[in-house]
C-alpha cells in the first residue's frame, strides 16, 4: 500500500473554491482536492479565504478577487493580485514540508520553483498555448527545469509540442451531482462566459435559423461588457432568445437537463470544454464547432454533433433526436469522472516521488 501524501494545491484567487457560480479552474481544483482528501491524503489548499474545503485552507486573499468591488473592477489591480498571490504562496511553501506541489496558476509560479527546496512541482496548464503571449512565456522559461506539465487535452499541446508534458488528464466532475434526464427538452441551451470566443452570437444565429428557443446563462465579465451590450443584448427578446444571467450549480443542472441540446459553437481553440461534459452528464447532447478539444469530448453522431458552420449546426439541431441521451451519460461516467481524473493525478505524484 502506497503512503499517503502531503499535497499542496495552488488555486487562482479570482473565484472562490469551489465557485458559487462560474469558474472552471476553481471547480476542477475543488473536485480534485476533495477527492484526494477522501482517499486519505493530507491536502493544503492555497486559495481565496472564502473557499469551502475539507483541506487545510491557506487564504491568499480574504475573499475571491472578482467579488471585491475595488479590485474586481480594475484590470490592472487584478493582474497585480496574481503576482502577489505567487509571492504569498512561495513564502508559505518555503516554510512547510510537502511531498508534491500542484500548481494551477500557470506560468507565473514557474520562475520561482528553484526556491522550493527541490520539492516536485506539477503544473496543470489550464489555458490555451496558441497565442504569441503564451508561447513567448513558455519559450522564455527554461524548459529543462520544469518537466512536469499536464495538458488538459491533446489538442492543447499542438502549438507547443516540445514542452515536457508528463500526461494529458481530462477534467473530471461529480457525475452524480448532475441529474440525468432521458427526455429531450424543447429548447437549446448556452452556458459559459459571454465572450466572443465562446460563441454566444453563433448560438443565437443557429437557434433563430432552426426556430428553436434558446436560453442563455452566462457570466458577463468586465472585459466582455462592451461586447455583450453591443452584440448580444440587442438580440435578446425574452421570447425566442432568453438571458437568465449567471447561475449556480442547482440552476445550471436545471438548465442543462431540461434542454434538447447544448450549443457550444466556440470560436477559439478551447483547451477543454467543461460545460460540455456537464451537459453530457445530464444526458443532453452537444453541438459544437470542430475546434480545440471538441473532438476529444464529443463522439460525433453518438453524443452530439461536431460541425463547421452555422448551417451545419442548424441541420444538427433538427437531427438531435438521433442521439441517445443514455450514451451521453455513459460517456461522462466512463471518461470524465472526478474519480478517474484523481487517479491519473495520483499516478503522476507517485511517479515523481519515485524519480526523486
Amino acid at each position: 500500500m502506497r503512503k499517503k501524501l502531503r499535497l499542496a494545491q495552488i488555486a487562482p484567487s479570482e473565484e472562490r473554491v469551489p465557485p458559487p457560480k462560474y469558474g472552471g479552474i476553481e471547480l476542477v481544483v475543488s473536485n480534485l482536492t476533495e477527492e484526494l482528501i477522501k482517499r486519505g491524503h493530507q491536502v493544503t489548499l492555497l486559495a481565496s479565504g472564502d473557499s469551502i474545503t475539507k483541506a487545510r485552507l491557506i487564504p491568499i486573499f480574504k475573499k475571491a478577487v472578482r467579488t471585491d468591488a475595488d479590485i474586481g473592477a480594475n484590470s490592472l489591480k487584478r493582474d497585480a493580485v496574481k503576482l502577489i498571490e505567487v509571492a504569498q504562496a512561495i513564502n508559505f511553501l518555503q516554510q512547510h514540508k510537502f511531498d508534491i506541489i500542484h500548481n494551477h496558476i500557470d506560468w507565473r509560479f514557474l520562475p520561482f520553483i528553484s526556491l522550493l527546496n527541490s520539492v516536485p512541482v506539477v503544473t496543470t496548464l489550464h489555458g490555451p498555448l496558441d497565442t504569441d503571449y503564451q508561447q513567448f512565456v513558455y519559450n522564455t522559461i527554461p524548459n529543462k527545469n520544469y518537466k512536469n506539465y499536464v495538458s488538459i487535452s491533446n489538442n492543447q499541446r499542438q502549438p507547443m509540442p516540445r514542452l515536457n508534458f508528463v500526461n494529458t488528464i481530462y477534467h473530471g466532475i461529480h457525475v452524480d451531482k448532475f441529474t440525468f434526464n432521458s427526455k429531450k427538452g424543447k429548447y437549446a441551451a448556452f452556458l459559459g462566459r459571454m465572450s466572443p470566443e465562446k460563441g454566444p452570437l453563433q448560438a443565437i444565429q443557429a437557434a433563430k435559423k432552426a426556430k428553436i428557443p434558446l436560453i442563455m446563462a452566462a457570466k458577463v465579465d468586465l472585459t466582455d461588457k462592451e461586447y455583450f451590450h453591443k452584440k448580444i443584448k440587442p438580440l435578446i427578446d425574452g421570447k425566442l432568445i432568453k438571458f437568465i444571467g449567471e447561475v449556480d450549480h442547482r440552476d445550471k443542472v436545471k438548465l442543462l437537463r431540461n434542454a434538447a441540446v447544448l450549443l457550444g459553437l466556440i470560436q477559439w481553440e478551447e483547451p477543454f470544454g467543461l460545460v460540455m461534459i456537464e451537459a453530457l452528464a445530464c444526458g443532453t447532447p452537444v453541438i459544437a464547432n470542430n475546434r480545440g478539444s471538441v473532438s476529444e469530448i464529443i463522439q460525433n453522431g453518438k453524443t452530439g454533433f461536431i460541425v463547421k458552420n452555422i448551417n451545419e449546426a442548424v441541420k444538427a439541431i433538427h437531427n438531435i433526436d438521433q442521439i441517445d441521451r443514455y450514451d451521453c451519460r455513459r460517456l461522462t461516467e466512463e471518461k470524465f469522472s472526478v474519480e478517474k481524473m484523481t487517479t491519473e493525478y495520483e499516478k503522476i505524484y507517485y511517479k515523481l516521488l519515485e524519480k526523486k
